[in-house]
C-alpha cells in the first residue's frame, strides 16, 4: 500500500530548467544570478520592495531581528503555540521569548494578552501566521504602536495569505519566510526577509555576508561579527520557478483547505482553525483537534491513519513545554491553556499542493468512520 504522505513538493514549473542552467554556467554558489532575480520576484509577490535570500527560514528570522536591534538585555513577545525556530531565533540574539498564549479559535497570537506582558525590556512582538492563517495584524500594531515596539512577522507558512487584501510579508516592517520541501513555495532548504525598508534589507545584506562591506573592495577586514547565511545559486534557481508558479500553489492549497473544511465540519469531536476576521488563509497544513466528542484519542486516530495508508503529524508542543528554553532562562511556568489543548490534542493531515480532491475525500471517510466506530 502506498502511504499518502503529509506534505510533497510540487515542482511544476521550470525548477530543472533553471537548475541546469546554473550548474551549466558554473554559478552554483551564492554570487549566481539567480538569487537576485528570486529575491526580487518573490518580494514583489509579497508586495514589498526588498528581499535577502538566505539559506533557511530560521536564520530568516534571526537577521530580521538582528536588523531591528534586538538584541541581550531586550524581550520580543511571541506566541505559545508555534514551532521552536521562532523562539529560538530570539535566543540567537541574546534576547528572552516572552511566550503568550494562543486565540482558540485562529490558534494564533492573541493580542488581547499581549499588551499584558509588554514590560520596559520589550522590543517587539513576533506574530506567527500559524499554519498559514493571518494574524489579526490591526490589532498587534496598535499595541505595538502604543508601546513603541517593533513588530514582525515570522510567515514561515503564509506564503500567499492576505490580511485586509495585504500579503504576509507586507503587514510589518520586516518579515522572514521559510522555504523547506513541505513549504507553499520551496527551495528544498533556503528562508527569505522581506521588507519595504532599505536600511533595514542593507543591514540583512551586510550581515548575513560575514558582514563584508557592501560598497567598497574587501580588504578582509570585518567591523561587526556576521553570519554565513547565504543562499546558494542552485537553492535559487528552483525558488524562481516556484515563484512563478506561486499564484497557481496558493490556489491550489485554499481549495485543499476548503474541502477539507467541507468533509470535516460535520464530524463529532473534530474542531478546525477558523479563519481570522479580514484574513486569507492558505492552509499550510490542514489542522484538527480531536476532543472527547469524537469517541477515539487523537493517537488513536493518527494510528489508524497509518494503518490505512495515511500519513499525518502531531502538533507543535508549546514554548513553555521545551526544556532548552527552559535552561535558556524563559518564564516556563505559566498557563497556556489553549495552547496546551492544541498540543495535546492536535494533527495535522496530508495537505501538499498536489493532493486530488480523491485523496482528501479518502482521508476524511476515514477520519469520520474511526470516531465513534
Amino acid at each position: 500500500m502506498t502511504m499518502l504522505p503529509v506534505c510533497e513538493p510540487l515542482l511544476a514549473g521550470n525548477e530543472l530548467r533553471y537548475v541546469t542552467d546554473a550548474v551549466s554556467s558554473g554559478w552554483i554558489s551564492s554570487s549566481g544570478s539567480y538569487v537576485t532575480a528570486f529575491e526580487q520576484a518573490f518580494a514583489a509577490w509579497c508586495g514589498v520592495a526588498h528581499g535577502v535570500a538566505v539559506c533557511n527560514g530560521t536564520v530568516a528570522l534571526h537577521l530580521a531581528l538582528v536588523a531591528l536591534g534586538v538584541g541581550p538585555g531586550d524581550e520580543v513577545i511571541l506566541p505559545d503555540f508555534t514551532m521552536v525556530a521562532s523562539a529560538l531565533a530570539v535566543c540567537h540574539t541574546g534576547a528572552m521569548p516572552v511566550f503568550v498564549d494562543v486565540d482558540p479559535a485562529t490558534w494564533n497570537i492573541n493580542p488581547l494578552v499581549v499588551e499584558a506582558a509588554v514590560t520596559p525590556r520589550t522590543k517587539a512582538i513576533m506574530a506567527v501566521h500559524i499554519f498559514g492563517t493571518p494574524c489579526d495584524m490591526t490589532a498587534l500594531a496598535a499595541v505595538a504602536v502604543r508601546h513603541g515596539l517593533e513588530l514582525i512577522e515570522d510567515a514561515a507558512e503564509a506564503h500567499g495569505a492576505t490580511f485586509q487584501g495585504k500579503k504576509a510579508g507586507s503587514l510589518s516592517r520586516i518579515a522572514a519566510f521559510s522555504f523547506f520541501a513541505n513549504k507553499n513555495v520551496t527551495t528544498g532548504e533556503g528562508g527569505m526577509v522581506v521588507t519595504d525598508d532599505p536600511k533595514l534589507a542593507r543591514a540583512c545584506r551586510y550581515y548575513k555576508n560575514l558582514c563584508f562591506p557592501l560598497d567598497a573592495p574587501r580588504d578582509y577586514r570585518h567591523a561587526h561579527i556576521g553570519y554565513n547565511y547565504r543562499m546558494s545559486n542552485l537553492h535559487a534557481a528552483i525558488g524562481l520557478a516556484q515563484t512563478e508558479k506561486a499564484d497557481d500553489y496558493t490556489t491550489l492549497r485554499v481549495k485543499n483547505g476548503r474541502l477539507y473544511r467541507e468533509l470535516l465540519a460535520e464530524i463529532p469531536g473534530v474542531r478546525l482553525q477558523a479563519a481570522q476576521p479580514g484574513g486569507g488563509a492558505v492552509h499550510w497544513m490542514n489542522g484538527m483537534v480531536v476532543t472527547s466528542e469524537y469517541g477515539r484519542t487523537r493517537d488513536s486516530l493518527m494510528a489508524h491513519l497509518k494503518i490505512r495508508g495515511i500519513d499525518s503529524r502531531l502538533f507543535f508542543n508549546g514554548m513553555h513545554r521545551q526544556p532548552a528554553l527552559e535552561r535558556y532562562g524563559c518564564q516556563c511556568a505559566g498557563a497556556f491553556p489553549v495552547s496546551d489543548c492544541l498540543a495535546d490534542g492536535g494533527l495535522y493531515l496530508p495537505s501538499a499542493s498536489g493532493l486530488t480532491e480523491s485523496d482528501i475525500r479518502r482521508v476524511c471517510q476515514v477520519v469520520r468512520e474511526h470516531g465513534r466506530s
